[in-house]
């Protein structure tokens, strides 16, 4: 199956703005034959502390932008958005992966970035998410969630394709590369990270986005524009490196 990286510009706190963008770039997605689009983290907000502005809830704006789409183009959108749910005192960064039918897939983020102050304005997540996409077995994180190799590792037997939206600056660009190569080689899966570009909230964001196979080849990178990053992946592929080379076997 194809699956794309819109790697793209957020204007900061400004949901309208950008939910009147996306649409066109979702459509020239779906129109290079992708069946899974990943946005980057906080698609609509930009990577923000003032939740009493960005957060939503889970019927908000963005979320049902993402279905629309999803059922016009006939393919699964993956994006983080800041959402609240009733009862709860505070958001979650929440990855929303959505299907052509409607269904909706919810992962919070486990790890929130001390150094930027996120933990004092988003929970926690605390569980893991695996969807069955057309065949492919694929999990998701968010932008911090790259440093810590337990999680993926603890979801590699059951995983294809590991999905990563951030807003990653560009001076630890370095790390974001790195990071990526390294989850996809350690477990033998596909990445994409879909990294944001442009400036927001005092930051720059290079992008860097890219599509690496479970051999670490990067099979499409984005630069410091935007762009539409698309390439091919398929469970077989995962099966055979595993099989090939059973590095995963010696973990202990």
């Amino acid at each position: 199956m194809k699956v794309a990286a819109i790697q793209h510009d957020i204007v900061w706190e400004d949901r309208g703005a950008n939910l009147k963008r996306y649409p066109d770039l979702i459509r020239a997605a779906a129109a290079s034959g992708a069946r899974l689009i990943v946005m980057a983290e906080m698609f609509s907000s930009g990577f923000s502390m003032n939740t009493a502005v960005v957060a939503e809830e889970p019927d908000g704006p963005s979320a049902t932008m993402l279905l629309g789409m999803a059922a016009e183009v006939d393919a699964w959108l993956c994006a983080s958005i800041p959402m609240v749910h009733a009862g709860e005192d505070r958001p979650h960064n929440t990855l929303c992966l959505v299907s052509p039918s409607g269904d909706t897939y919810q992962y919070r983020k486990i790890h929130p970035f001390t150094y930027s102050t996120e933990p004092e304005h988003y929970e926690a997540g605390t569980d893991f998410l695996t969807v069955d996409v057309d065949g492919l077995r694929v999990s998701t994180f968010v932008c911090y969630d790259l440093r810590f190799a337990d999680e993926f590792w603890a979801l590699a037997a059951t995983t294809d394709l590991f999905v990563v939206p951030a807003n990653w600056p560009a001076k630890r660009r370095l790390h974001w590369q790195t990071l990526l190569k390294a989850r996809a080689i350690e477990n033998q899966a596909y990445v994409i990270g879909v990294n944001r570009v442009g400036d927001g909230g005092g930051l720059s964001y290079s992008g860097d986005s890219a599509i690496i196979d479970p051999l670490g080849e990067t099979l499409a990178q984005g630069a410091m524009s935007e762009a539409l990053l698309v390439a091919d992946v398929n469970a077989e592929m995962v099966a055979s490196v595993r099989q090939q080379f059973p590095f995963s076997a010696d973990r202990r």
